[in-house]
Formats: C-alpha cells, sequence, structure tokens
C-alpha cells in the first residue's frame, strides 16, 4: 500500500520539485499540494494524507502554528519538518509542537524518500545536524540530579544499547547495522522501549532518555 503525502510549502518550485521526487517511487502517493496552512485542518480532512511534509516558513499561519492545529486534530498523521532553517528555537519548537522528524531543504533530494519511509515504519528522522542540536537543547536544558530510574524502567541491556544509539542520532537502519540484528527486531525493542518507559512518541523517548540519564 502507498504512503500517501500532502505537501504545505509556499514555494511552488519546492513543491513541484517534491512532487517529482515522489513520483519516481511506486512507494508514495500525492494526497494534496498547499501553498498555505490557513486551512490545514480542512485540507488535511479532504486529502487524507498518512505524512505530511511542512515548511516552517509561510504567509499566514505558519508551520509551528499548523503542526500544533494538525497534531490535535490528526495525531495518528506523521508530519516532517522541512526548511532551510537550523537556528535552536525553532527546531525545537517544531518538535515540541508535535512533529515527528525534521529535515533541511538542501538534503531533500537525497534523504526525502528514505526519510518519510522511516517516519511512516516509526522512526523520526532528522538531519543529523538538527539532530545534534536537538540533543544539546535537551541536554543544555536538564539541571536535575540524576534518578536511579534504569532498574525501574527494567530495560534489557540491548534495549540500553538500542536506546543509546538513538540517542546518538542515529536512525534505525543505522542502529540495526551497528549492533548487527535486524531492521524489524530495531522496531521490536523499540515498541518495548515505548511501553517500558511509559511514552507515545520518539521525541519523548529521547527527551526521557536524557532527562533521567538512562543512558
Amino acid at each position: 500500500m502507498s504512503i500517501r503525502v500532502a505537501i504545505f510549502d509556499d514555494n511552488k518550485n519546492i513543491r513541484n520539485s517534491i512532487i517529482l521526487l515522489l513520483n519516481t517511487d511506486p512507494a508514495f502517493e500525492m494526497a494534496g499540494t498547499f501553498s498555505d496552512a490557513k486551512n490545514c485542518v480542512q485540507d488535511v480532512l479532504l486529502s487524507r494524507p498518512d505524512v505530511i511534509l511542512m515548511d516552517i516558513e509561510m504567509p499566514g499561519t505558519d508551520g509551528i502554528q499548523a503542526v500544533k492545529l494538525l497534531t490535535k486534530e490528526f495525531p495518528h498523521i506523521q508530519i516532517l519538518i522541512q526548511t532551510v532553517f537550523e537556528d535552536d528555537e525553532r527546531v525545537f519548537e517544531s518538535i515540541c509542537a508535535g512533529a515527528s522528524g525534521y529535515i533541511l531543504k538542501n538534503q531533500l533530494t537525497n534523504s526525502l524518500t528514505d526519510a518519510i519511509k522511516e517516519l511512516q515504519s516509526g522512526g523520526s528522522p532528522m538531519s543529523p545536524s538538527i539532530a545534534r542540536r536537538v540533543l544539546n537543547l535537551l541536554q543544555q536544558g536538564y539541571k536535575g540530579k540524576k534518578q536511579d530510574a534504569i532498574d525501574d524502567y527494567k530495560l534489557t541491556i540491548r534495549e540500553k544499547e538500542v536506546l543509546t544509539a538513538l540517542v546518538n542520532g542515529l536512525s534505525y537502519k543505522m542502529i540495526a547495522h551497528d549492533l548487527g540484528i535486524s531492521y524489524e527486531t530495531v522496531r521490536s525493542h523499540m515498541k518495548n522501549i515505548y511501553e517500558k518507559l511509559h511514552v507515545a512518541s520518539l521525541t519523548e523517548v529521547v527527551a526521557k532518555a536524557i532527562h533521567q540519564k538512562l543512558v
């Protein structure tokens, strides 16, 4: 079954480039393209995408505001932020708003299709530089003392290894390669980690791991 993708971007050239790129892969189906997010809830309701590509800088309702609206109305839909910006405030705001991944526009050609597939399969793709900024923000923002929580969560040795790799910014595919296990095994470990840490998103996993110093 193909992944239905909706694009919100005020740059017509960017929209067309993404459409051309996704049309080369039968795994994708275009659900809709929109030049602004003023009517994003209605647009998504009508287009029924599985994944949304959301630009941050748009006239009227910007991408971060749109993400907040959409995650509230459609919590099951994955949202991938695409932008030319790398500044810390925008990165953190968009992820806190509910975005599941963050990719730079200059990396769309090389990384977009893999990022969407990873997003749809439960991952949280980020450009490496973005992943490092997010981790730095989380680490800088935590001032509490270390909690002895690892035993409480009953994480296995392998689950701790997967969690550590995830916090270091590795994708599911990279974790599988580094640990010598299959992609599906990584997903299985992540499912267990979600349940044990009582979280519902990858952002929460990383934040809890860093805040409670589980890795």
